[in-house]
């Protein structure tokens, strides 16, 4: 193990708390910054890939997000009018071991929250850090803080500390968080709806929230990045009757959707930096590379993000070990961030050919041997070893009694 450092880690969030769980593990003197009076999450429902259920064990939280959040079996999406399938997946048809975690952010967040507090770390809140240079940390009211040994930026896609050029992509979401209702979808599937690619609706179910034991769901609409405004200028009538036509079985989720307010704008971009780190600065997370979220890879990126560099550290003086984090992650970042790119535009654009070539050529090719297990591994996040050779780094302090610590 390496000797103990001053570390500080801008962003409480769900990279943020994972890797200052696994450092503070480590012995190191960890603080951890957020602009929030309180840890917060942003946005609605996602999908914790078994990889990064193995992340969340290695710091304690698996089993607080597993019992608040819901499983999910199977990935399955059909166009309209014709009713045919143009998406299946399954996560494990011949055993069921493997599932996907589908949980709203804000109880996934309390999870890692709750199994920080376990650990000798310092949160700072309402510390809105917009500059890091030498070892130290500026906030928008002036105060500074340090010098730390390593400065962590797990701030997302807003970090004023991330030097990341992304472009912007086409297609947006509205999402928002409704009541589990009676309905004939199966209540362990992702399940989605398209109209060529201008059109997607889905119905993830994502557990309770904190406090809350009612069963709940992630609804979300796609629509173009500009396209927010003129959605509220139509009106909410307007939209559920649209969706509900398209989708018969969204309607009991789109009748709990009463005010505007009620969903959110989500716009994404996609970039990565080439070079994560420097001047004692090392971004992970959406601060070091960004995508749709078509392929469901965002949060356990950042946990990966966070186990690589956890492990770097413990076998690496800090001076190296955000270069052996990056190369250790860049081969997996590298290919979902292809993947996302080719893929995202079947799903997500104004194109008329891609949707056909989806639905005619490459969905028939996914369903012939191998390309089902392909996909399979492509969902779980394991089609290249997340964390490079650092994949079998004995790491003691990362809790590896918990049954699944080993699986990164």
């Amino acid at each position: 193990m390496s000797a103990s450092n001053k570390i500080a880690v801008v962003g409480a969030g769900i990279g943020g708390f994972a890797v200052a769980s696994m450092l503070a593990d480590q012995g190191h003197d960890v603080t951890v910054f957020d602009q929030f009076d309180a840890p917060r999450p942003v946005g609605s429902g996602l999908v914790i890939q078994p990889i990064g259920q193995a992340v969340l064990d290695c710091v304690g939280a698996g089993d607080l997000a597993r019992a608040k959040g819901n499983f999910i079996t199977r990935m399955l999406g059909h166009v309209e009018p014709s009713g045919r399938r143009v998406l299946d997946v399954h996560y494990d048809r011949r055993h069921g071991q493997q599932r996907g975690l589908a949980i709203h952010r804000a109880s996934l967040l309390d999870a890692l929250f709750v199994a920080s507090k376990t650990r000798d770390l310092r949160l700072i809140s309402s510390a809105e850090i917009v500059k890091a240079g030498g070892g130290m940390l500026y906030a928008a009211d002036g105060q500074s803080f340090g010098p730390f040994d390593l400065i962590i930026d797990s701030a997302g896609a807003g970090s004023p500390l991330s030097p990341i050029a992304s472009r912007p992509l086409a297609y947006g979401a509205i999402w928002g968080t409704v009541d589990w209702p009676e309905t004939d979808l199966p209540p362990d599937y992702l399940s989605q709806c398209y109209r060529r690619a201008d059109r997607m609706v889905g119905v993830l179910p994502i557990g309770t929230l904190p406090g809350d034991d009612t069963p709940k769901a992630a609804v979300f609409w796609s629509m173009p990045r500009d396209g927010h405004a003129a959605w509220q200028e139509r009106g909410l009538d307007a939209w559920r009757d649209e969706a509900t036509a398209l989708w018969p079985a969204f309607a009991p989720f789109a009748d709990q959707i009463t005010a505007a307010n009620q969903m959110t704008m989500a716009r994404y971009t996609h970039g990565t930096l080439r070079k994560p780190y420097g001047d004692g600065v090392v971004h992970i997370g959406d601060a070091a590379h960004r995508a749709s979220p078509q392929l469901g890879q965002g949060a356990n990126m950042a946990l990966l993000d966070a186990l690589a560099l956890a492990r770097a550290v413990s076998v690496a003086s800090l001076d190296r070990a955000p270069a052996l984090y990056a190369k250790a992650r860049r081969w997996h970042v590298w290919a979902f961030q292809a993947m996302s790119a080719a893929f995202t535009p079947q799903y997500q654009s104004d194109s008329t050919f891609l949707p056909k070539l989806r639905d005619y050529v490459m969905f028939p090719v996914s369903q012939i041997p191998p390309a089902p297990s392909v996909l399979t591994q492509i969902v779980r996040g394991t089609i290249l070893p997340p964390t490079g050779r650092l994949t079998h780094v004995g790491t003691p302090n990362f809790r590896e009694n918990s049954p699944a610590s080993t699986a990164v």
